[in-house]
């Protein structure tokens, strides 16, 4: 198998898991219990909440681990409504977010909540313009992710950071792709919020990462006891925990000599397509994104046959991300970007991880171009 879907998840690092397994077997005790079994998977906990403090530039105190990015997400827009609840509130976004972002302003609307869906380029970018002439009187965050999950072009977000910090007004960025994948410093970002999430960047599922600024408050997200200093009650995920935080800390240094290595695995491939289908389109900004990020479409074919296709030779790729699988319905991202239904679903991602090699690149490339020759002499 060839796995080429690293911006669904990721495969966890083999040291990541070896420090991670203790947690599992022998070293489980409670964290909030006094004596010292519980005492050292607290302390574990919080080696781990100052490994991700180190790597985002910021305190391990505005470090709060969840459950995934989402949750993250969520919690932060449903807070921000919950603490300005007794006046008019407006929050700005763009059309292309994660869902999790995308459809809470949705269900937020509902409640009477004020909202803007900037629009972005034909690469899939946010004009820091745009941003400014939506702001109002009475808008309380804007939320912009700082990568793409569907075509990696990275966004503007130090540059609308600047903006805001003028005018006092909250910025979240969801930057659950391009952390261990792209310096992220959240002091460069000028943001308030930040999300990440382990499966990202080769931890494990099931452990989210909030970054909030020091000075600023979020009501709980969920009550009980005092974990995560009162903002998430429940016994915490320590061995998830433990593994974000080595796993954030190996992303970061072996991260430039990875870039070059992603970089090249995808001009190789996209090279090698491009040699037989000369009409493939580059979907995004493929000098301002992810390394490693790239997504296809190709005129005339269904990027879902296509996909298919390839999992049969045992290769794996999407069509989307992960969350709007399995749906028959065209990339809210691709349409954003000005292309027509038939040109979205004509799409496929294709997101190496620090695993694949050159030689799977010039693969897959092949194996693209012959599953689409197939579905072209079919039609």
């Amino acid at each position: 198998m060839i796995y080429a879907d690293n911006a669904s998840t990721t495969k966890i690092s083999e040291s990541v898991l070896a420090k991670m397994l203790p947690y599992l077997r022998n070293q489980y005790g409670n964290p909030s219990s006094q004596y010292s079994f519980g005492i050292d998977a607290k302390r574990a906990i919080e080696y781990a909440r100052k490994q991700v403090a180190v790597a985002l530039g910021a305190e391990s105190s505005e470090i709060t681990f969840t459950s995934c990015g989402s949750e993250v997400n969520s919690w932060v827009l449903r807070s921000i409504v919950e603490t300005h609840r007794n006046g008019p509130i407006h929050i700005i976004t763009s059309s292309i977010e994660h869902h999790s972002i995308l459809n809470t302003c949705r269900a937020l609307e509902q409640s009477g909540i004020e909202m803007t869906y900037l629009p972005v380029d034909f690469r899939g970018r946010v004009c820091v313009e745009d941003v400014k002439t939506a702001l109002k009187p009475n808008t309380k965050l804007v939320s912009i992710m700082l990568a793409n999950n569907e075509i990696g072009t990275i966004q503007p977000v130090a540059d609308i950071g600047r903006i805001l910090i003028e005018r006092g007004i909250l910025l979240h960025t969801d930057a659950v792709q391009a952390v261990g994948h792209i310096p992220v410093d959240v002091n460069t970002l000028q943001v308030d919020f930040l999300t990440a999430s382990a499966h990202k960047f080769n931890g494990p599922k099931g452990t989210g990462i909030l970054y909030k600024r020091a000075d600023l408050e979020l009501s709980p997200i969920i009550y009980g006891g005092e974990q995560e200093r009162g903002l998430r009650a429940g016994t915490e995920n320590i061995a998830g925990i433990v593994a974000a935080g080595y796993a954030i800390e190996e992303s970061v240094n072996e991260m430039e000599d990875a870039a070059k290595q992603l970089r090249a695995m995808v001009d190789v491939m996209v090279k090698d397509i491009r040699s037989r289908i000369p009409t493939v389109r580059v979907n995004g900004d493929i000098e301002k994104c992810l390394p490693g990020v790239i997504n296809l479409g190709f005129e005339g074919a269904s990027g879902e046959s296509l996909m298919h296709l390839l999992d049969l030779k045992g290769i794996c790729v999407s069509t989307s991300s992960a969350c709007t699988s399995g749906k028959d319905e065209p990339s809210h991202v691709l349409l954003a970007l000005g292309q027509t239904e038939q040109q979205a679903k004509s799409a496929i991602r294709i997101s190496f991880g620090r695993y694949n090699t050159i030689d799977e690149a010039e693969t897959i490339a092949r194996a693209v171009c012959d599953a689409y020759e197939k579905i072209m002499a079919h039609l």
